[in-house]
């Protein structure tokens, strides 16, 4: 057995990473310094890309082609939430050629894995400033915490309210799972609309978990709700961010 030693795994979801930790910490520092003062933004967003493996490469060798300023993952990275799916996601996506940050998804929960993605990625609620838009990311995975956590966070929300004020005039909010979907805690749904009208400028809502490409009012106002679709699905969003407005492209791959 000692002469087989380094050939085994010891469990699917030990939490023994190999290679880059600590990614998003490191990519937020390289967006905001490459891009605090730009005027036109270009942000891709995809997400769920589970364990479509070839999918999720094609997108990212398509996404190189687009000229895009940095990429966002809306989450479910993995399928179960084992370490070696986890390795295998990330070295996907550093192939892109833009800098990237991911949220956390509720497939990336299980397990341990909300334990992989917090030291391969970082924090669940995180925010980051580009072209005087804040992106606030934040975790809605009620459901893997069996509502006993306080999710969405929304001491975390009130911080970032007025967190950097003076770097930034709009706000685009993302997340996994939309209110009212099977992971948010939709007995806080109305709340936490009400939270959303205190950030500065707020553009729209991205989110990912559905699967589709749908674009709604969830709330039955002027807040859209965008969806980013599976990697299966082959196909994502670009945003083009500009001083005034913004456009959104969906693309296919």
């Amino acid at each position: 057995l000692m002469s087989c030693s380094g050939a085994f795994d010891i469990h699917p979801y030990d939490v023994n990473i190999k290679g880059e930790t600590g990614i998003n910490a490191k990519q937020m520092a390289i967006i905001e310094k490459q891009f605090a003062n730009k005027d036109t933004l270009r942000v891709a967003f995809i997400s769920d890309t589970h364990l479509w493996l070839s999918d999720a490469k094609d997108q990212v060798a398509d996404v190189n082609k687009r000229n895009v300023d940095f990429v966002v993952h809306c989450g479910d990275l993995t399928d179960a939430g084992t370490t070696k799916e986890y390795e295998w996601s990330r070295d996907i996506l550093t192939e892109l050629n833009s800098p990237f940050v991911a949220l956390v998804g509720n497939h990336d929960f299980l397990g341990t894995g909300d334990q992989t993605y917090e030291v391969m990625y970082g924090d669940m609620n995180f925010s980051f400033i580009a072209g005087r838009v804040k992106f606030l990311c934040i975790t809605t995975n009620a459901t893997e915490y069996d509502y006993l956590a306080a999710i969405p966070e929304f001491d975390y929300m009130e911080e970032e309210m007025v967190k950097d004020s003076d770097r930034f005039d709009r706000t685009i909010i993302v997340m996994h799972a939309p209110p009212y979907s099977d992971q948010f805690n939709n007995n806080v749904c109305k709340a936490f609309r009400r939270y959303l009208d205190f950030f500065p400028g707020l553009m729209c809502c991205v989110y990912g978990h559905d699967h589709n490409d749908t674009v709604s009012r969830i709330y039955g106002d002027d807040l859209i709700f965008y969806a980013i679709d599976c990697a299966e699905h082959r196909n994502y969003r670009i945003f083009t961010i500009t001083p005034d407005d913004y456009e959104v492209e969906q693309i296919y791959f």
